[in-house]
């Protein structure tokens, strides 16, 4: 096991985040004050020794991948298996217009992992389709004798559930992994003699 450390950062504030909409899949961009939060993050984030950069193609994900390329003089690598979950017909609309539409519908979302909205994806099939970055990166380092650090650059809802997958809770347990910040990041460890993922921090940030 060389592949020690994930740090998992979430994009600047959006448009859409701003204005409380849900986005999914669609591509939104950074505003002025995203743009400072990434550029805040980044100097941090350069504090820590990391051997690779790799963020979701979203516009969002990658300007605020590519603020912390530049304070590290790492190179980004793109993966669109780090996007967000996608909303189906939610995405676009804020939460009092689903609300209206279908009540408790959010509830449900929140606190059901295998929940998905109509035409959507479900937390699980995030993190199905997530789980295989890290699975890859295991494999990549696995003969390599130093031990790697990885930063992955994405989106809160992706990265709530990913956490959740490597630290292999139950699915009832998944709710309890709240919501993030814009560019804030969540770190998980491991160590060669204790090999299972472990939570040192979440929601950290300027």
């Amino acid at each position: 096991m060389t592949l020690s450390r994930l740090t998992l950062l979430r994009h600047g504030q959006t448009e859409y985040n701003a204005g409380g909409r849900m986005q999914g899949h669609l591509d939104t961009r950074l505003t002025e004050r995203g743009r400072a939060q990434a550029a805040a993050a980044a100097p941090l984030l350069a504090g820590f020794p990391f051997d690779r950069i790799i963020t979701s193609d979203l516009s969002r994900a990658h300007d605020t991948a590519s603020a912390v390329a530049g304070a590290t003089g790492l190179p980004l690598s793109v993966d669109k298996r780090l996007r967000e979950t996608h909303l189906g017909d939610w995405q676009g609309r804020t939460v009092d217009e689903i609300e209206a539409d279908e009540a408790g519908a959010i509830a449900r979302w929140r606190s059901d992992p295998r929940w998905a909205p109509p035409g959507g994806e479900s937390r699980v099939d995030v993190v199905d389709r997530s789980m295989p970055v890290v699975d890859e990166l295991d494999a990549q380092y696995a003969d390599d004798p130093a031990e790697r650090s990885v930063l992955l650059v994405a989106h809160g809802g992706m990265i709530a559930g990913l956490v959740c997958g490597l630290l292999d809770l139950p699915e009832s347990a998944w709710p309890v992994i709240g919501g993030m910040g814009n560019a804030k990041w969540a770190v998980v460890a491991r160590r060669s003699d204790h090999p299972r993922w472990r939570l040192s921090g979440y929601n950290i940030g300027a």
